[in-house]
């Protein structure tokens, strides 16, 4: 007891084997681990060890300065935020100085911008050497400013990344939050444009994009929309917008417009010569009959056109069944395709993940015992499989069909070969990225770097 140093709620602190002279920290014993700002993480391999490689600015606020830090890789681990956030965090252990006393701690390593200290100190690293007056401030004392233009006036400016907004919904979204921790990775600089946030000016002169609170969006170098169905034509409208003030947007505003048009992008499709399992497609309930038989009669697929992640999508496995479907859905005014049913295909699909011209992942996607629909969405499993050249060869030609950068194409096996069944403009990354291992959103990030010729 006698032994522990007291300290303030707010304490400054040093890494001196991380070359960090001092950095402002908040003392919280609410917190289980402690927390360092990091920038551009990156493991790597040092005489066969596991190290980090990372960059911080340890000045709040302050993004020229930046000191370049590495360290040996002790965990990776998954941390829940005072927000309820989930993320997966790399763990390395440094050797602390609070005052005269210095000890070794574990760290995280987290993008701290969004909060108003680099560094947080939590309870283990505090247990058995301090005691907390949460009254008080820098019981231990602070650097001068001309202190800290001494530490730090000879770090060097950063690469400059490029500004890349990803235009969406939701920011808690696994795609999304993936989209951004990648962009970072590489150094970009990375912001989540809520859709709803933003507003637009239509000028001859100056064209604008604001979001809320006034802040204007023009300065972006590139954009990723991530645009859910029900914002398609809002989303399309400010993609469109961007592109008008020069932003790069990964998969343009007439390529995800057409996507979920269902009808229209099986014409483009079939206008490729891609083959698609027999589809019908009908306005009026007289000819019912007929849309059954021309696609073969049942079993056979309904489809609203506006369905999405397997919603709106029902089996008919009688001819009965068939039409009480159809002149349901009619009934409604609703728009839908009657598509043959693929028996063989046995509940499963292949989705093949297109990225810039070029098949970066493959998954098999399986229905769950008696659904027949496999989508992720609806409890679905996911396996990495080898797709087939063929296979490769369709989703390629079908995202350059659709003149989409990015696309996650559907394609099923039947006895008469591989049959595309759609095209998406905005393919969720966690069940092919859980599957597969791979990076899929560092592709996407880096299809925008080749645009700008960015190393």
């Amino acid at each position: 007891m006698l032994n522990k140093v007291i300290v303030g709620s707010e304490e400054w602190c040093a890494f001196p084997h991380l070359g960090i002279p001092t950095v402002k920290a908040r003392v919280d014993s609410g917190a289980k681990t402690s927390a360092l700002h990091a920038i551009n993480i990156s493991p790597f391999q040092k005489e066969g060890e596991n190290w980090v490689k990372f960059d911080i600015n340890p000045i709040q606020n302050n993004t020229k300065t930046i000191i370049h830090c590495e360290a040996p890789l002790v965990d990776k681990r998954v941390v829940k935020s005072s927000s309820g956030f989930r993320e997966q965090r790399y763990v390395i252990r440094a050797e602390i100085q609070i005052g005269e006393t210095n000890w070794n701690v574990e760290l995280t390593l987290t993008n701290r911008d969004s909060m108003g200290f680099r560094m947080l100190l939590g309870r283990e690293a505090m247990s058995g050497r301090l005691l907390v007056d949460p009254e008080q401030k820098y019981l231990l004392g602070q650097p001068t400013k001309e202190k800290l233009q001494e530490y730090y006036d000879k770090s060097e400016e950063p690469k400059k990344g490029l500004r890349i907004g990803v235009l969406a919904s939701n920011p808690e979204l696994y795609s999304n939050r993936r989209i951004m921790e990648a962009g970072e990775m590489r150094g970009h600089e990375m912001h989540f444009l809520n859709l709803k946030y933003c507003y637009m000016k239509l000028d001859a002169h100056t064209p604008e994009i604001h979001y809320r609170g006034g802040r204007i969006l023009n300065d972006f170098d590139a954009v990723i929309p991530r645009i859910r169905p029900s914002m398609t034509f809002y989303g399309c409208a400010l993609t469109r917008h961007f592109e008008a003030l020069k932003v790069f947007c990964l998969n343009s505003s007439s390529a995800i417009t057409q996507s979920r048009d269902k009808l229209y992008s099986l014409q483009l499709l079939l206008n490729s010569g891609i083959e698609i399992p027999t589809t019908g497609f009908a306005n009026s309930p007289l000819d019912t009959n007929d849309l059954i038989k021309m696609v073969g009669g049942p079993p056979l697929i309904v489809k609203l056109l506006e369905g999405t992640q397997g919603k709106g999508v029902v089996l008919a496995e009688t001819k009965k069944a068939a039409e009480s479907v159809i002149n349901a859905f009619k009934s409604l005014n609703a728009n839908i395709l009657v598509q043959e049913f693929i028996k063989e295909a046995n509940g499963k699909d292949l989705r093949l993940f297109v990225i810039d011209g070029k098949v970066v992942a493959a998954i098999q996607r399986e229905a769950l015992p008696g659904e027949f629909r496999a989508n992720i969405h609806l409890g679905g499993t996911a396996s990495v499989i080898r797709a087939t050249a063929e296979e490769k060869r369709i989703a390629i030609k079908a995202a350059k069909a659709m003149n989409l950068k990015v696309a996650g194409v559907d394609i099923i096996r039947s006895s008469k070969g591989p049959l595309l069944l759609e095209v998406n403009s905005s393919p969720g990354l966690e069940g092919i990225e859980g599957a597969t291992n791979k990076d899929i959103a560092g592709e996407m990030i880096l299809a925008i770097e080749k645009n700008f010729k960015w190393k």
